[in-house]
């Protein structure tokens, strides 16, 4: 019987039937075209490349950024029953060659490799004699100068078409705006690449953002609704991952932190862990997370905030990609606001290339202050639509409560422009709600008719409404003096009262508060002992044979054996997520477990 898509997708994978888009990229690559392909993080971008480079003569390459990626796609494939390598600096020159040797008899359906790896003259040369099916360029965004991702190293790739002139090549991401997705197809060389852009919804995930008034307060109230969940906690510096792991470990937390600084075995041994291990909260700097195919991620917290749109729902895309409840979390204030624009500031690169990353920022900015359906304006940055509110997100759950800022803003514009434009937002906030330093009285400002005139809020108000006024453009920081708060073109109108300026309100951290939906695969009660005896089952396989228990079967698969109870291998091919290999070598054993469990209930039936 001559093999299909169909008859790959289920009797190798175990899935019945395709999702979006997946089954026309498959066939556009088959019948040799370039594509561009768009899917949201979970939605099963490799099957569009793993089925046709297994319907295909020859071996496919797999382009892919880090190690951690192609080891994980490689163990999940050599589960499932295929021939898979990658080619990285882990090898030894041995294994290396026993890669090549593999090559060379054609047992090797896919092969993974790093840019910088593939684009070295030798072995490019060595891997253009043979039989390449396709070439799958992972993580295409990293192509993208204006991209939140770049890697120079991906610029090479456009050489590609040179080389393998008749291969198709098809891009994926699940990052890109509509002018990245243009130039990814530009810098690729892809020929007529056709773009399949399914969305960017991900509507199991909970957005959440608040004003960063108490952290360690706000990180214990959310991580005290996921105890016993694996999550990943982002920092910007390695000295708070590192103490925010540790504060995490005295609370009883089984935390592990992740940043450079770290000896690379101590950071392989993190990752390992969190990756085979369930309830692993990773404390991590960016540098970790991008490929991570761990599915029951069930939170990812922001304790700063990230650089743009882009980064942070890349990075928060690494939450519940087995499609359970997960949430989103993240606190950001002033300082956040100071510090970013500070660093695009200060940065390398051209004018252009910094003003692209302040769009970048205030668009991120402006998203965190949003008082409407953050799902809404988070699809709509990317060219999506929703038409109707979410009702998954803190907006919609507790609407903020808006008011009149508009005296409230020229009182502290006022104050900014009375003591000269040049001090930093503790001073004029200290000048505004009266309190006197002898800095204040030796310039004379405790003299100012604007000392004190801002005593109907505290200083944790006035902070909100000053970041408010930086993100609105109403005030700006001298990046390029000594950190001062200025006025902008645009505080004019508002200091002549031609505009009114609606304000949100911080709610206090006592007052946030959100019970999440269960993030446990959806069973019944009653069945739910049978699923942590399926659960417990997989976790011994998967120690045996020294993979994370989620190569073996997701929870998800495992919560549709626990409902539907299978009793022999025919039962069991139903199941989505079993294929023909995996029931080959793990059935009996999960069998077994069905069995006693049915067998126990029958005893316990009067």
């Amino acid at each position: 019987m001559t093999a299909t898509p169909q008859s790959i997708l289920e009797n190798t994978f175990g899935y019945p039937e395709f999702r979006p888009v997946q089954l026309e990229v498959i066939e556009r690559t088959l019948q040799g075209g370039d594509s561009l392909v768009l899917l949201p993080t979970g939605g099963g971008k490799s099957l569009c490349y793993q089925i046709p480079a297994l319907l295909s003569e020859g071996c496919a390459l797999v382009i892919s950024p880090l190690i951690a990626l192609m080891q994980d796609q490689v163990m999940g494939l050599e589960q499932a029953g295929i021939d898979a390598a990658y080619l990285n600096s882990t090898l030894s020159s041995q294994e290396q060659s026993d890669v090549y040797s593999r090559l060379d008899d054609g047992s090797t359906k896919l092969l993974y490799i790093a840019p910088e790896r593939l684009m070295q003259p030798a072995t490019l040369e060595r891997l253009s004699r043979y039989n390449v099916s396709l070439i799958a360029v992972d993580e295409a965004h990293c192509v993208s100068q204006w991209g939140h991702d770049f890697r120079e190293d991906y610029l090479l790739l456009g050489a590609l078409t040179n080389t393998f002139p008749s291969v198709p090549i098809v891009a994926l991401t699940a990052t890109a705006t509509a002018p990245v997705r243009k130039e990814i197809i530009e810098r690729l060389q892809l020929r007529e690449a056709r773009q399949f852009v399914t969305g960017f919804d991900r509507p199991n995930i909970r957005y959440e953002v608040q004003s960063k008034q108490s952290p360690k307060q706000q990180l214990s109230s959310f991580l005290a609704r996921h105890r016993g969940n694996s999550g990943i906690v982002y920092c910007m510096s390695r000295k708070k991952t590192q103490s925010t792991a540790e504060t995490l470990v005295a609370a009883g937390f089984d935390a592990l932190p992740y940043h450079a600084g770290l000896d690379a075995n101590i950071r392989a041994r993190h990752q390992r862990r969190f990756l085979t291990d369930e309830g692993v909260v990773i404390v991590a700097t960016i540098a970790f997370g991008m490929g991570i195919d761990k599915p029951d991620v069930r939170f990812v917290v922001h304790l700063d905030l990230p650089k743009s749109m882009e980064a942070y729902y890349q990075e928060t895309g690494r939450a519940g990609r087995d499609g359970l409840p997960s949430e989103a979390w993240m606190i950001y204030g002033l300082q956040d606001v100071v510090r970013l624009r500070q660093m695009v500031d200060e940065s390398p690169g051209s004018d252009e290339h910094k003003r692209k990353e302040r769009a970048k920022l205030d668009a991120l900015l402006g998203w965190c202050e949003v008082t409407s359906c953050r799902r809404i304006s988070l699809l709509d940055y990317f060219g999506d639509t929703l038409e109707e509110p979410c009702g998954n997100c803190d907006v919609c759950q507790l609407p903020p409560e808006v008011f009149d800022g508009t005296e409230a803003a020229q009182k502290l514009m006022s104050t900014v422009y009375r003591t000269g434009q040049r001090f930093g937002a503790v001073y004029v906030l200290d000048v505004l709600t009266g309190k006197a330093s002898d800095k204040m009285t030796n310039n004379g400002h405790t003299e100012l008719s604007v000392f004190g005139i801002g005593s109907e809020y505290t200083t944790t108000q006035w902070r909100s409404i000053l970041r408010q006024l930086l993100v609105l453009g109403f005030l700006k920081v001298d990046t390029a003096g000594y950190g001062g708060i200025q006025l902008t073109q645009k505080s004019r109108s508002l200091l002549r009262g031609e505009i009114a300026l609606p304000l949100r309100r911080d709610l206090l951290v006592s007052q946030k508060s959100h019970k999440p939906k269960a993030s446990k695969a959806p069973i019944n009660a009653a069945d739910s002992d049978l699923f942590d005896a399926l659960r417990a089952c997989r976790k011994e396989l998967a120690t045996e044979h020294g993979v994370p228990p989620y190569i073996i079967f997701h929870d998800t698969t495992l919560a549709h054996m626990a409902t539907v109870k299978p009793q022999t291998k025919t039962e069991m091919l139903s199941v989505s997520g079993v294929g023909q290999t995996k029931l080959d070598r793990f059935g009996t054993e999960f069998l077994n477990v069905i069995e006693t469990y049915i067998t126990t209930l029958q005893t316990k039936t009067p």
